[in-house]
């Protein structure tokens, strides 16, 4: 494969001038069709096979594979440097030669310059020999720019085109990687980290390979001027390489200690993206619970640490541009200091050759050489962190498919089996239905949890539906067919079964629709049933279903358990892990664990005859026939302590567009907006806005002055150099004078007059080349931090509408990539180009002044140069744009895959998803970056071509008027000239990288300028003991999401008594979850919300939001220490703490934990499961001591001894509230003091339960109908008895009228 490659490669570098001619030809139809109209991804060339992701990282990896497998043989720990080599040394190799001739020629030119000059030093009008010879210099001159035109940019583009390749082979073996992560593993990273990995340590391949090379070449390089400037100079010259030898050490030192901070960086900038990651998906509940602030202050204080640190390393940067514009100011001045001083005298020849030698070796000595040892050292920090994810353990393949010739039946069988908690001993026969298993148990069939002891026999193939829905983003079709081929039979019936086909007739592209990041466009509802759907389309042997109905209500659950469960997939064992009672017994055999510990088994009558302690765990659940008369109680508790031991972060995002079951309008459900791509070219307005956002503007202007001084300091050096040498020339030519007394004196210069002003110029140039680097960076540092800072404020106070249309991966990409270019690329670049593009000027000045007629030819060259620039510029932004927006899909995969990890792997899925990640690396670096590659490589090679023409413009000219020019300003100018090459172009690239980078400020300055929400104090502060009473009116209130968005309340009237606890119910989509979003002013309703008489829309969002308490269907934890996670602003005591964790029975698990309160919770909590997660939010509403409390769901994903508790401590704790409860289980809300009833964002009807199910064609009586009919009757019980036990309030202040609309009298306001 390799020697394939290399010959190849070889071909490629022998075609290369060739290619740099053919360049023209076939990216000239892109330009052209870039200069017209904007590029999209059809228009770029596919990716070239040798550059495809696949055969790049499977190369990779197989050598990887065979040096981990040597390296265990060996017992050393494996070198992922030393695969690397092996893997892309020879086509690398190669390229060593260009760099070479380069140099060579670099080194050869100033000889050619010196002769030329010589030639005016001892110009002589009738030498014709001389002048023909001097054209033959001229031509050498102007030959060797020409060449060096060339080879530079075959070199760059093809170590930047091996550098991408690896990079891409690295990213595919750390995705194929992060797919077989075991969950051990799992807890030692963080999808951060991996996103971290895959967006800035891979980068360090695309540079490192830049540079390498010169590691040889340079001190090769070095010793071949020295040769030179000792014939030329004599030992003087020792002195400036001296120079330019301490020189080297300190660049490097400045190298190491950059990198030292950056790795510092590194870890700071994991910190914020993982805080802002937890920000963002949290933000719903951020909001509801008014917690802003904490977390505000929490990410400032991260990012102040790390723009310190940013700061430090921007100062080195600045120091070390400083020095290396400084450098050769400093060599020349003390080379000829001691060249004067030692009794010589300068000619210009001696000066310009000395000057040109030095200038030539110098970028290969204090630029290249140690940044290739800058590189080299970030680049092994990389591949150390990148070896240690590699390393990380795998999780078991066990295979569970069956052998051709056993033709036995599908089992589980599970022995003494000891999974770190659990000791289980079962074994399932088919066809069963086996009931109430905790997760952590699938997760051990599954092979995600490693079992300790025990035997675990899985026979046949599995298929899983995970208790956390999880789809990725594509089509709802992609989703549930998950690479099966489509049979439109099988497929309409699964659709039917999980409920599905009635949301598909709603979608706008039916099951095309795309579903965004973590299934954004769905509601909760429809992500479980899709994530079933997924399961049941597979033709496994055996399905585990973990907890499928909780997220669905009643009516839909008994459709799906009933038509899916029960009906597709009968002939199949089934595992159902459940918390809803009413199903156990449709099971052949149940399992009850408590605690990790199987308490009873057997079938649904077995475990009631056995009496094994399962009156107790379920409460005699169902009285149906058999035992007539006995009453109903009410759910007994029954543990389900490990629901889930999973380390992949869940973050669903409650929908406002809930799923629509039959008799619902039709609803449009949020599409993703495509994202932003600005267009055309950046404002000067927008350079304005991020200088001002760094500094004020005498800052700025001081600044500017700076920047002059420096430049004008810079030349009149060199000038001074000339004019010295030119006075010294003419002392030569009329050397002695006769003196009256008649001896001859020969007449010296005054050395003092002439070294000391030289001095002087030399000095000025350093003090101000210096302040001017550090006053740059700062101001552009400053301008990084305060951007930060309100873009960040401005996410923070956006509506969260903004949220659900936008991904989170493009949220999080505006904070890591965009934030990132600011903080470090673009400080530096800025900078850069500011110092060339004074430099252009100086040396396009110094040429006019000494050849005023160069002016002439250089009118077309700028005319022909700002068409190309212009010409290339839109091509290239639009290049750079695709890279950018190609980026955002190779990460959202990767961050999809990591969340549905579980459900990929027991799909035996992998492959697939790795090819997917192929096609978008393909994409991004085969396609986008590669055209960002050569397309600037095309620009760099033109302009460079217009230098060269420059430069043989003023060669030969000067030549054509030797009898006006002088030789020092003949040296000045030439000297110069050629300096524009590389330069120029570089300039130029810089120019448009800045620019480039700017898009990134845009997009940071277009998240500045979000619309905001309401402010969060107003003048209208609410007395502080508001809500004394917690009576909350709807008055005419309609709300919808977002202005032009569909209206999901209309016109709703209702009131909500103090201390009452209110049920609200209603089919999936009625507008339940809207009604709390309209209380807390998560978009702004119209009409008018009372609480207690003060009008809600009137005072601060902070105020409002902080006096209720909310327990959100998605519990979610952060982050950060136990404390934090309950009293954010710490406001509460120790002990207030500990007693609010008792009330909600989570005391003994906190304290059982290493730091008990200060223990950090792992990513979003997922050390907890769904369950005491939820108690962790009860027990923040219990410290909130508000007045009401309002229960989204909260019970969906709970077992019922949970549930049984919440519903206690809120029946307990909250007795003196108002509560709103929005319910799937009606047995929650049953016994509730009314119970609201909402349909298509209208109530239905609002009374109390008993005298509701009175109305038998009311949508409440057939909610409660279809539970079943045990479970309806002890609803119907329930309701009969808390309707008799309760006194009867008198309804003067408010009560329903005859229309059931809601009559409010002033008594109540």
């Amino acid at each position: 494969m390799c020697n394939s490659v290399l010959s190849v490669h070889t071909a490629m570098l022998y075609l290369g001038q060739v290619a740099v001619a053919n360049e023209n030809f076939w990216l000239n139809p892109l330009f052209r069709i870039g200069y017209k109209r904007r590029l999209e991804e059809d228009d770029m060339y596919k990716v070239l096979p040798e550059d495809g992701s696949e055969r790049l990282g499977e190369e990779l990896q197989s050598l990887w594979d065979h040096e981990v497998q040597k390296a265990a043989k060996d017992l050393r720990p494996p070198k992922l440097t030393k695969v690397l080599i092996k893997c892309y040394w020879k086509p690398y190799a190669v390229l060593g030669i260009f760099t070479l001739i380069e140099e060579v020629i670099k080194v050869i030119q100033p000889v050619f310059l010196g002769k030329l000059i010589q030639y005016f030093e001892k110009y002589d009008p009738d030498n014709m020999d001389a002048l023909y010879e001097a054209f033959g210099y001229a031509a050498g001159v102007c030959l060797s720019t020409m060449i060096l035109a060339v080879t530079h940019h075959l070199y760059f583009f093809h170590v930047q085109r091996t550098g991408m390749k690896m990079r891409v082979a690295m990213c595919h073996m750390i995705y194929k990687k992060a797919l077989c992560l075991s969950s051990v593993a799992m807890g030692k990273t963080t999808t951060g980290q991996i996103v971290n990995l895959l967006s800035n340590d891979v980068n360090k391949f695309d540079e490192v390979t830049i540079f390498l090379h010169f590691l040889w070449v340079g001190p090769l390089q070095a010793a071949a001027v020295l040769g030179l400037l000792w014939v030329e100079i004599g030992p003087s010259c020792l002195a400036g390489m001296a120079v330019l030898v301490i020189l080297m050490p300190t660049q490097t030192m400045f190298g190491r200690l950059f990198s030292k901070f950056r790795s510092k960086t590194a870890a700071l900038t994991d910190n914020r993206i993982r805080t802002m990651n937890e920000v963002v998906s949290g933000i719903r509940i951020i909001k509801m619970y008014a917690w802003e602030k904490p977390f505000s202050a929490l990410v400032n204080e991260v990012r102040r640490k790390e723009i310190s640190k940013i700061m430090s390393s921007s100062y080195l940067r600045g120091l070390n541009m400083a020095s290396f514009f400084a450098a050769s100011k400093i060599i020349v001045f003390i080379t000829f200091t001691i060249y004067v001083l030692l009794g010589n005298t300068i000619s210009a020849s001696r000066v310009f050759v000395t000057v040109s030698l030095y200038s030539a070796v110098r970028l290969t000595v204090t630029l290249f050489f140690p940044s290739a040892v800058e590189k080299l050292s970030e680049t092994r920090i990389s591949v150390r962190r990148i070896k240690t994810f590699l390393l990380l353990d795998e999780i078991v393949k066990s295979n569970h498919g069956f052998l051709q010739e056993e033709k036995q039946e599908p089992s589980v069988e599970i022995q003494d089996l000891i999974c770190y908690w659990d000791k289980v001993n079962v074994q399932l026969l088919p066809p069963r239905l086996l009931d109430t298993l905790t997760s952590s148990l699938l997760s051990s069939i599954l092979g995600e949890l490693p079992h300790d002891k025990g035997v675990l026999k899985v026979k046949g193939q599995l298929t899983y539906a995970s208790q956390q829905p999880w789809v990725f983003p594509g089509t709802i079709r992609s989703n549930i067919l998950f690479g099966k081929e489509l049979h439109p039979q099988k497929y309409e019936k699964v659709l039917r079964a999980c409920a599905l086909k009635r949301d598909m007739e709603l979608l706008p592209d039916g099951d095309l629709t795309l579903i965004g990041d973590r299934g954004a466009t769905l509601s909760g509802g429809q992500k479980a049933r899709v994530n079933l759907a997924r399961a049941v389309y597979q033709d496994a042997d055996i399905y585990l279903l973990d907890d499928p109905l909780s997220a669905v209500d009643a009516e839909v659950g008994r459709h799906l358990f009933e038509q899916c469960i029960c009906g597709i997939l009968k002939n199949k064992p089934r595992i159902l892990v459940t918390h809803q009672l009413q199903y156990l017994q449709a099971a052949n055999q149940i399992l009850v664990l408590k605690e990790g510990h199987m308490v009873a088994r057997g079938t649904y009558s077995e475990l009631q005859r056995s009496g094994v302690d399962f009156t107790s765990l379920l409460k005699r659940e169902e009285e149906g026939p058999q035992a007539p008369g006995a009453e109903t109680e009410s759910r007994s508790p029954r543990s389900r302590t490990l629901s889930q031991n999973s380390v992949v972060s869940h973050t669903s995002s409650i929908r406002s567009v809930k799923d629509g079951t039959d008799q619902l309008p039709a609803e449009p459900v949020q599409t993703i907006v495509e994202e932003s791509r600005s267009e055309g070219t950046i404002g000067v307005g927008l350079y304005v806005k991020y200088l001002k956002a760094g500094a004020n503007i005498l800052v700025l202007i001081g600044v500017v002055l700076l920047q002059f001084l420096a430049q004008a300091a810079y030349i009149l050096q060199d000038w001074w150099l000339a004019y010295w040498a030119g006075e010294q020339e003419k002392l030569n030519v009329n050397g002695t004078v006769t003196v009256p007394n008649g001896v001859n004196v020969t007449e010296e210069l005054s050395l003092d007059f002439y070294l000391g002003i030289y001095a002087g110029l030399t000095g000025a140039t350093l003090i101000f080349g210096f302040a001017r680097s550090l006053m740059m960076f700062n101001v552009l540092v400053k301008a990084a931090q305060s951007l930060h800072n309100r873009m960040f404020n401005s996410i923070l106070r956006t509506p969260v509408r903004f949220f659900d249309i936008n991904p989170i991966g493009r949220v999080l990409n505006r904070f890591s990539k965009d934030i990132g270019q600011l903080d470090a690329a673009l400080p530096w670049t800025f900078v850069d180009f500011i110092q060339i593009f004074l430099q252009i000027i100086g040396v396009i000045a110094v040429a006019a002044s000494v050849i005023p007629w160069i002016l002439i030819p250089l009118v077309p060259l700028v005319i022909v140069f700002l068409f190309l620039r212009r010409y290339f510029l839109q091509t290239s932004r639009d290049v750079k744009r695709l890279e950018s927006t190609t980026r955002s899909p190779v990460f959202s995969h990767l961050s999809s895959s990591l969340q549905g990890l579980w459900t990929i792997r027991a799909f035996r899925a992998e492959e697939r998803f790795q090819n997917t990640f192929d096609t978008y690396q393909d994409l991004h670096s085969g396609e986008s970056w590669f055209l960002f590659l050569v397309t600037s490589r095309w620009f760099a090679v033109r302009l460079d071509g217009m230098c060269a023409v420059f430069v043989t413009i003023t060669a030969f000219g000067c030549l054509l008027l030797r009898d006006q020019v002088e030789a020092g300003s003949v040296g000045l100018a030439l000297s110069y000239a050629v300096t524009l090459m590389g330069m120029f172009q570089w300039g130029v690239r810089q120019s448009a990288e800045v620019e480039n980078m700017m898009t990134s400020v845009e997009r940071v300055v277009e998240y500045t300028e979000l619309e905001s929400e309401a402010p969060w104090e107003t003048q209208k502060r609410p007395p502080p003991e508001w809500p004394s009473q917690g009576l909350i009116t709807f008055d005419r209130v309609s709300f919808s999401y977002s202005s032009d968005g569909p209206v999901v309340l209309k016109d709703m009237k209702a009131m909500f008594r103090p201390k009452e606890k209110v049920g609200i119910v209603g089919r999936t989509g009625a507008g339940k979850s809207s009604l709390v979003s309209a209380l807390f002013r998560l978009a702004e309703p119209e009409g008018r919300i009372y609480i207690d008489g003060v009008l809600t829309s009137e005072i601060g969002l902070h105020d409002l939001r902080q006096k209720m308490s909310i327990i959100p269907q998605d519990p979610v934890l952060f982050t950060g220490t136990m404390r934090k996670n309950l009293d954010p602003f710490s406001q509460h005591t120790d002990e207030d703490l500990w007693n609010a964790l008792q009330e909600v029975q989570l005391k003994s698990v906190v304290e059982e934990l290493p730091n008990k309160m200060e223990t950090v919770l792992a990513e979003s909590g997922s050390n907890f499961s769904v369950g005491q997660r939820q108690l962790v939010c009860l027990a923040r509403a219990v410290l909130r001591k508000n007045r009401i409390l309002i229960i989204d769901e909260a019970t969906a994903n709970v077992d019922p001894r949970t549930d049984e508790l919440i519903q206690k401590t809120i029946r307990d704790k909250f007795r003196e509230c108002t509560v709103l409860t929005i319910a799937h289980r009606l047995n929650t809300i049953i016994d509730s003091d009314r119970i609201l009833v909402l349909d298509a964002g209208q109530i239905h009807a609002y009374d109390e339960p008993h005298t509701l199910l009175q109305n038998h064609d009311g949508i409440f009586f057939k909610m409660v109908q279809q539970t079943g009919r045990q479970e309806a009757v002890a609803l119907l019980q329930s309701a009969k008895q808390a309707y008799n036990s309760r006194s009867r309030p008198s309804t003067t202040n408010g009560g329903v009228g005859a229309d059931g609309n809601l009559v409010i009298f002033e008594t109540a306001l």
